[in-house]
């Protein structure tokens, strides 16, 4: 279903009704170049009102007139005695209104057979559709209709507000402007666009009275003369503005330049769409699912999304001619970086490695020298010589490795424009490629494969068995590190969140808590930093960040497919045999979203990981001392209690 947007036009507003009549829509090209025809809609009364085409969140019901001006409306929202969040949506729309907030209406409508026209100026013509609800919105695309009438209205809500209603005794005619003055550019469009549809009116006009064989009736041929002569006054503002914007080129004035930095004052401001982290990324591979890889049927599909993440339809747009990455009108919005990153920066905290903080970031496949051994060093005499000393040097390499996953979702969820499919689609990509890295990056049994795979951190890593003290064991793994001189300082603890939550339950003789900072979603406590994760099950592993390299490009390839056979299941037999199963997504209907990522890692020093093994510390039953749970040190040897 498609949307057609315009400026609440509000023409009565009853406060103790709650009813709001004004016009939804009008003949006059909106910011696309779309016209809908006033009289060529159909309807059937009374229609739902929505709160931003939310089909789950109703508040009231509307009745529509097609007029020859515009499609006009009257709207009530009703009043509920009943408490809950029936009473509490509504109210909302209804404070959203008088307060300003919202000042848009929007149409939804789906085009009939046969009723659409494309006009030169490149929008379409909207004939025949058929209207199914009526939405309040935030954001409109009409620019002709505005609130400049209210009749009826509170007059402590419009002292408070500064709006001057015209007509009432003792107040000014002119109410305050409501909306910013458009600039030479955007009067020159608008003047074209309503030429466009003046044009494109007498076209219909004419061609119906041929189709009869007869002469144009007296209604029909005023309408086309009035249509003729408001071209030709639109033909003489537009010679006027196209000089004004002129005289406006020549005597601009240049953007001033800091003469001390040597660059221009101004910073490039971005605008982010007020949706979720990775929501436009989602969309985006959403509207290519849906046109089967075409580019060009998406981006026409990813215009639903304009109001609130215009930037879709924009990256799925063919190049027409050179652009730059720094012009904010041409090229800078088709950069899919710009959205590859809103996914990555969703993804990364959701991982291990993306909380580890202090990892070394590397490039791939460049060697990286380390030092293996020191040299030697010692008390030299007066007169006597020296040592010679030399060190010890090695290289590495991180390989590209990739990790990725596939999800397989159903054609009706993915075609589904609802926000909740949205996030649900958001939330698999999220979870199935974050579980994945999770596993791979602690699972010990994970064992490197040349040009494959790397291994695990803990693969191979020394280990212990954990107690049910967490204070000697934790004081066990930091021992570990000293023995072996890594740096204690900036460690971090990757374990389950129900052995985290264990340590937030452990408290002093005082009542304080014994390890302050840490909860079920980790935290830090004397500089050391705790990570939770399911993956970590009962194993607790202590890791020096420093000492593990990592490679990431940075970006996540999204591929779709609805014509592949896949093995159903999370560990696929490879090479596949006679006895493989494989599933159709053609015949069943549905479709396989495949997301993958390049990154690798490595630790440089075998030492640089130990893990507990069969950790559960119990939760303690009644206060605990720090002093009980404190190691002993006797002869220099570390002793739990």
């Amino acid at each position: 279903m498609d949307r057609a947007y315009a400026l609440l036009s509000v023409k009565a507003f009853d406060t103790e009704r709650r009813t709001i009549t004004g016009f939804a829509s009008t003949p006059t090209p909106d910011r696309r170049g779309d016209i809908l025809e006033p009289l060529g809609a159909s309807f059937r009364n009374p229609l739902p009102l929505l709160l931003h085409h939310d089909r789950e969140r109703p508040v009231g019901r509307v009745t529509l007139t097609a007029r020859r001006d515009g499609i006009a409306f009257e709207a009530q929202l009703p009043e509920i005695a009943e408490p809950g969040l029936v009473r509490d949506r509504v109210n909302e729309a209804w404070h959203s209104i008088k307060a300003g907030l919202i000042t848009g209406v929007s149409i939804g409508f789906r085009p009939l057979a046969d009723g659409v026209a494309m006009l030169k100026s490149g929008g379409m013509h909207l004939l025949k559709t058929e209207i199914c609800e009526l939405s309040l919105v935030t954001v409109p695309a009409n620019v002709e209709t505005t609130i400049h009438t209210i009749k009826s209205f509170d007059s402590h809500y419009l002292a408070a507000s500064g709006l001057t209603p015209p007509g009432v005794a003792g107040l000014p005619k002119n109410p305050r402007p409501l909306m910013a003055k458009q600039t030479t550019a955007e009067h020159i469009q608008n003047l074209e666009n309503k030429r466009a549809a003046c044009t494109a009116r007498m076209t219909d006009i004419l061609q119906t009275g041929a189709e009869d064989g007869a002469t144009l009736a007296p209604e029909p041929a005023a309408e086309h003369d009035g249509l003729a002569a408001q071209v030709k006054s639109l033909d003489a503002d537009l010679v006027r503005w196209r000089e004004l914007e002129k005289l406006q080129i020549t005597t601009a004035t240049p953007v001033p330049v800091t003469p001390a930095l040597g660059t221009k004052a101004y910073t490039q401001v971005s605008v982010k769409p007020n949706v979720p982290i990775g929501m436009p990324f989602v969309r985006q591979a959403m509207a290519l699912l849906v046109c089967h890889g075409n580019k060009h049927e998406a981006a026409e599909y990813a215009k639903r999304w304009d109001d609130s993440t215009p930037e879709v339809a924009l990256s799925l747009k063919a190049a027409i001619a050179a652009g730059t990455t720094t012009d904010s009108t041409w090229a800078a919005p088709l950069v899919n970086q710009v959205m590859i990153n809103d996914f990555l920066e969703l993804l990364r905290p959701a991982t291990i490695l993306g909380k580890i903080p202090g990892l070394r970031n590397v490039p791939f496949n460049v060697k990286i020298p380390m030092q293996t051994a020191g040299g030697t060093y010692g008390w030299v005499g007066e007169a006597k010589p020296k040592p010679l000393t030399k060190l010890a040097f090695s290289s590495d390499t991180l390989g590209m490795t990739k990790v990725a996953g596939i999800i397989v979702l159903t054609e009706e969820l993915v075609r589904s424009s609802n926000p909740s499919a949205e996030a649900l689609c958001r939330q698999d990509m999220v979870a199935g490629i974050a579980q994945f890295l999770d596993s791979q990056f602690i699972d010990p049994a994970v064992a490197a494969v040349a040009g494959v795979n790397p291994a695990s951190i803990t693969n191979g890593a020394p280990t212990a068995a954990a107690t049910t003290n967490p204070v000697a064991d934790i004081m066990g793994l930091i021992n570990h590190f000293a023995t072996n001189n890594i740096p204690v300082d900036g460690l971090a603890f990757i374990l389950s969140a129900s052995n985290a939550l264990s340590l937030s339950f452990r408290a002093n003789l005082d009542g304080s808590p014994q390890f302050p900072g840490v909860g079920i979603n980790g935290g830090s406590y004397k500089g050391l930093t705790f990570i939770t994760s399911n993956t970590a099950s009962t194993n607790v592993v202590a890791l020096q960040p420093s000492q593990i390299l990592y490679a990431d490009d940075g970006g996540v390839t999204i591929d779709a497919s609805r014509e592949a056979s896949l093995q159903m299941d999370s560990a696929p037999m490879s090479p596949a045999d006679a006895t493989t199963v494989y599933v159709s997504l053609f015949q069943t209907n549905s479709v396989a979203l495949r997301a993958e990522r390049f990154i690798n890692w490595k630790k440089v020093n075998a030492n640089a990981v130990k893990y507990l093994t069969a950790t559960a510390w119990p939760a303690p039953t009644g206060t605990t001392s720090a002093a009980a749970d404190a190691p002993t040190v006797r002869n220099g040897k570390t002793e739990a209690r």
